[in-house]
């Protein structure tokens, strides 16, 4: 199985954004990948709350959402809509009306699987940035572990990384691949964007795809880049400059197995007490 990540400085429109995306998935598709991978908010990135959600729409009415499932369908590849900002149709009065939604899209153009951001990034950091995503997303509430026929993969978006727990649900259910489309920071990114990836894959025992953003944006934001493929045993097997439509590496499943076999970390939880006497399993 060849997988690759595309790598993305997305703008504010989706019109303008998706020819880019298309001609980078089918170079990676004619170097071989049959499972592809975009970042983070791949559709777009606007500037400010108001603006983004004069641009939502409902996933029947997304263009550039139809015609990734074209495109899939065409090239006969699995390809993740690493993230899309998408309307969320039954949000509360007053709640944020959006969700980062991550979509598996099969080599038929169905929608295999739908997965919406659970932790949100709400931070402000050493430099000033600050970023308060709860303001403009609902929070998903839901694990996905998606069927790719006989693989499954396990679905997460960007700041979800900094939650093992998660990981370790995925692999239990069953997991192989860890996806993690992204738009990192640039002071996050480089001080623990490759050390977060490389652990998840070590807890678990999966293969990692990270596709990310990166440079300068429209909106005025900086992306770190440097979209990764890990292998089960934390060895990086491909890593994107700054420049890079896309990087791809040929994986074998079988080593999920050999890397949980040496190191059965997965099977050997066990539960235990808290200091405040609840319990918790690790």
């Amino acid at each position: 199985m060849k997988l690759a990540c595309v790598q993305l400085t997305t703008g504010r429109d989706p019109a303008a954004n998706l020819p880019d995306m298309i001609a980078r998935i089918r170079q990676a598709h004619q170097a071989g990948a049959t499972f592809i991978g975009l970042p983070e908010t791949c559709n777009f990135m606007e500037k400010g709350r108001k603006a983004m959600q004069a641009r939502l729409r409902a996933e029947a009415d997304m263009e550039e959402l139809a015609a990734l499932r074209g495109l899939a369908k065409e090239l006969g590849i699995w390809l993740l809509a690493g993230s899309m900002i998408v309307a969320v149709e039954d949000a509360d009065e007053g709640a944020p009306k959006a969700a980062n939604r991550s979509l598996l899209i099969a080599p038929d153009g169905r929608i295999a699987a739908r997965y919406d951001k659970i932790h949100m990034f709400d931070v402000t950091l050493a430099n000033g940035e600050k970023h308060r995503e709860s303001d403009s997303y609902r929070p998903g509430a839901q694990a996905v572990c998606a069927a790719m026929g006989d693989r499954r993969l396990g679905m997460s978006v960007c700041y979800d990384l900094r939650f093992p727990a998660l990981y370790r649900r995925l692999a239990e259910a069953g997991a192989e691949i860890l996806s993690v489309p992204s738009a990192f920071t640039v002071p996050t990114g480089a001080a623990h964007w490759h050390v977060l990836l490389r652990a998840r894959a070590i807890e678990t025992g999966c293969f990692v795809m990270a596709p990310a953003q990166v440079g300068a944006h429209e909106n005025g934001r900086h992306t770190f880049g440097h979209s990764l493929i890990i292998d089960p045993w934390g060895q990086v097997l491909a890593e994107a400059n700054e420049d890079a439509a896309f990087i791809m590496a040929e994986i074998d499943l079988a080593q999920v197995g050999a890397a949980r076999s040496q190191i059965a970390a997965l099977a050997h939880g066990r539960r235990f007490a808290l200091p405040d006497g609840g319990e918790a399993s690790d």
